[in-house]
């Protein structure tokens, strides 16, 4: 039987006798070159994963809404499918569906300019001149086109092109006759919007070198006096 030396006194004591059915105690396996012990390794965290990014879906229904504006403005409303308005798009057919419901819902919101008007007219009636022909410009030059000026290039035949033209009748040029007082408000209505639209095909569509290379201030000063003519009584 082995013994131990206890501290201090020097003296000898003999390790404790397991009882009858008892198991001897385990002894602490030794520990190399006296270092103590310590606990394992915790295991090396493992970096969360980068989260996905979030599409925007505003900006994604504006894409789809342009992809779809693009496509009818050169093909008929029967001939587009879902699928090439996907493509263009850069986004899945079933995700146009979560947005918009069905090709119907989606080419409904495309033949409206209600809120394309909204933007258009969003300003005092004597200041509005220059701010529909500002507005134009800048749609051209920073969105890289202005919508009201589907009404211009969108094919109009059959039942669509019906849509086309009663809507922005009712949504821009007769929301714009309500607001002006005085004689034939309707009539000046339509010459302003008539006016603007000259310059928007243009500076958007014909791409006038010399409107283009003129700053949007300088046109503005020069051209907004003609359409407001028509909105003051």
């Amino acid at each position: 039987m082995s013994t131990v030396t206890t501290p201090h006194t020097g003296l000898t004591a003999s390790p404790p006798v397991p009882g009858p059915g008892e198991q001897p105690a385990a002894s602490a396996p030794p520990h190399q070159d006296g270092e103590a012990a310590s606990a394992a390794p915790a295991p090396p965290a493992v970096p969360d994963a980068p989260a996905a990014p979030r599409r925007d879906a505003e900006a994604t229904k504006a894409a789809i809404l342009r992809a779809a504006r693009y496509l009818l403005a050169r093909h008929a409303h029967a001939d587009i499918t879902l699928k090439a308005v996907a493509d263009r798009a850069g986004v899945s057919a079933p995700l146009i569906l979560k947005y918009f419901g069905n090709k119907d819902a989606l080419f409904a919101r495309v033949m409206s300019f209600e809120s394309d008007a909204d933007a258009l007219l969003d300003a005092p009636l004597d200041e509005l001149g220059r701010h529909m022909v500002r507005h134009l410009l800048e749609g051209q030059t920073q969105r890289g086109a202005d919508p009201v000026l589907r009404i211009v290039f969108a094919p109009l035949q059959g039942e669509q092109g019906d849509i086309l033209r009663a809507n922005f009748r009712a949504q821009v040029s007769d929301r714009l006759a309500e607001r002006l007082s005085g004689p034939d408000s309707g009539l000046r209505a339509e010459l302003a919007v008539s006016t603007l639209l000259g310059l928007g095909v243009m500076y958007g569509i014909a791409r006038g070198p010399h409107l283009r290379a003129t700053t949007i201030e300088d046109i503005v000063d020069r051209y907004a006096p003609a359409v407001q003519a028509q909105l003051a009584p």
